[in-house]
């Protein structure tokens, strides 16, 4: 239960810095809205890590929370991107497909999903297809803009949470500092080699460190999530947090999906409740 309570309210924190990640991305570059973020977030967590008092676990140990931001910078690059390109409201929901990779790192391992938890991944991915194209009267069908940002976003959101539950075993304030130190190099990295501004307008400044807030919060909650559970249902359970996106696009953006989006976005959302369910 405390597992699952934490996921979700790292689902919650996920949710809300994502919206204020796509909102600040239509007036930034996404690699200055990642890189300030991402430092905003890395700030805070050095201080959490000071007060905590864990002892070092060791590079070795820290390894794969180190690859775990890699993998969390390229989704949330991808994610922020594809919600300036497109509705957040169809690319938040798309980009929760990620626990299908925790799943079957789970599955692997020999942790595999009961029956119920199989159908509630065909159900997601069944609606992740569904939301991802968009009719229109002229041309039809058509996958929607950002779509494939979005399931990009998928594989590094459920690649973070595989190497976050590898690298929290030993601490988890040092694995979600690792994972955040590397997210931010590579982040300020790229923005230098794409000339990105390495500074925000001052009017956008309490958004972007909204994200990094925000951002960073879930990571606290998912990398202590998965010391209590396993790494596929908090995966499943911190999925839901595009219904916080989607609420705050609806109400601030007044973004509107036609019924047949509103129908894939209740499928993928009701799949992972499944799966958590099962």
């Amino acid at each position: 239960m405390a597992a699952a309570l934490l996921a979700l309210a790292g689902a919650l924190s996920w949710g809300i810095g994502d919206f204020f990640g796509g909102l600040a991305s239509r007036r930034l570059h996404v690699l200055t809205v990642l890189a300030l973020s991402q430092a905003v977030g890395l700030a805070g967590l050095l201080l959490w890590v000071a007060l905590a008092g864990d002892d070092f676990p060791g590079v070795t140990q820290l390894a794969p929370a180190a690859a775990a931001g890699v993998a969390g910078a390229v989704g949330l690059a991808a994610l922020y991107r594809g919600m300036a390109l497109g509705a957040m409201g169809i690319v938040a929901p798309i980009s929760a497909a990620s626990p299908v990779v925790p799943l079957t790192v789970d599955a692997a391992k020999g942790i595999v999903p009961s029956t119920v938890q199989w159908v509630g991944i065909a159900i997601v991915l069944t609606g992740i297809v569904v939301i991802s194209h968009e009719r229109t009267p002229a041309a039809g069908t058509r996958v929607a803009a950002g779509a494939g940002l979005a399931l990009v976003a998928a594989l590094g959101f459920g690649l973070f949470i595989v190497g976050i539950d590898a690298g929290a075993d030993e601490s988890a304030p040092w694995a979600v500092v690792a994972a955040r130190s590397t997210s931010v190099t590579l982040a300020v990295v790229a923005a230098l080699l794409a000339t990105a501004p390495l500074r925000a307008p001052r009017p956008l400044l309490p958004v972007v460190a909204a994200v990094g807030v925000f951002d960073a919060g879930a990571n606290v909650l998912i990398a202590f999530a998965v010391t209590l559970g396993a790494a596929g249902v908090v995966g499943v359970l911190s999925a839901l947090y595009p219904v916080a996106t989607v609420v705050l696009a609806r109400l601030v953006l007044s973004e509107r999906l036609d019924p047949w989006r509103r129908a894939g976005a209740v499928l993928a959302l009701g799949g992972a409740a499944l799966v958590a369910a099962g």
